[in-house]
Parts: structure tokens; C-alpha cells; sequence
């Protein structure tokens, strides 16, 4: 019905940059909120940003300052970039996006497969 497929991570020296992209396919009508999460090994998932219908954002203390979440509605894809890395953001990255897609009458919530962002100090 509706996919999320990611892209974008990779290995990185602290201090570089990654952009993530989730692109939504499927029998699409319009979007809500979208969210990126992380889960390092051996912790919980946690809430990096999320970007609302109309477009405002927040973020994590942890990474406020350094990653953006923005969403090209016309491409159905929503991004995380990702600068000044830090060690402590290795993690696999999952989005989340609150999708309208026909037939259905109401959003609901679509994850991707997760990347792997290792960063290396």
C-alpha cells in the first residue's frame, strides 16, 4: 500500500555530514507529521525530529543546532541533514511519516527499513 524506502547513510569522520532522505510510494493523497528516530545498540529508539504538516520543527537538545529535517512534498520525500557528526550519533535511523493513501479516510503512520550511520572519531 504504502512504502518508505531510505537512503543516505553511511560512515562518516566526526565532524562531516550525511543526508538522509525517505521517500513514500504508493497510492498517496497528502501528509502529516514526519519524524526521524535513532537506536544505538543496546538502547531505546529514540526521537531525533519531527517536521508537522505545516512545517515546524523541533528537535532533540542533542542534536539541535546540527541536523534539519525538511520534506520535499512534490518528490513525497522527507530528508535529515545531518552535519558536525559526533560519535554519539552512530545509530540506525528510521523515519516515520503519517501518510493519507487511498482508500483508506485517515493518516496513519509508515516506518522505513532504518540506515546505518556510523561515525567515526
Amino acid at each position: 500500500q504504502v512504502q518508505l524506502m531510505e537512503s543516505g547513510g553511511g560512515m562518516v569522520q566526526a565532524g562531516g555530514s550525511l543526508r538522509l532522505s525517505c521517500a513514500a510510494s504508493g497510492m498517496i493523497v497528502s501528509f502529516n507529521a514526519g519524524n526521524w528516530y535513532r537506536q544505538a545498540p543496546g538502547s531505546e529508539r529514540e526521537l531525533v525530529a519531527t517536521i508537522t504538516y505545516n512545517s515546524t520543527t523541533n528537535y532533540a537538545d542533542s542534536v539541535k543546532g546540527r541536523f534539519t529535517i525538511s520534506r520535499d512534498s512534490a518528490k513525497n520525500t522527507l530528508y535529515l541533514q545531518m552535519n558536525s557528526l559526533k560519535p554519539e550519533d552512530t545509530a540506525v535511523y528510521y523515519c516515520r511519516q503519517y501518510v493519507l493513501a487511498a482508500p483508506t479516510q485517515e493518516y496513519w503512520p509508515y516506518w522505513g527499513q532504518g540506515t546505518q550511520v556510523t561515525v567515526s572519531s
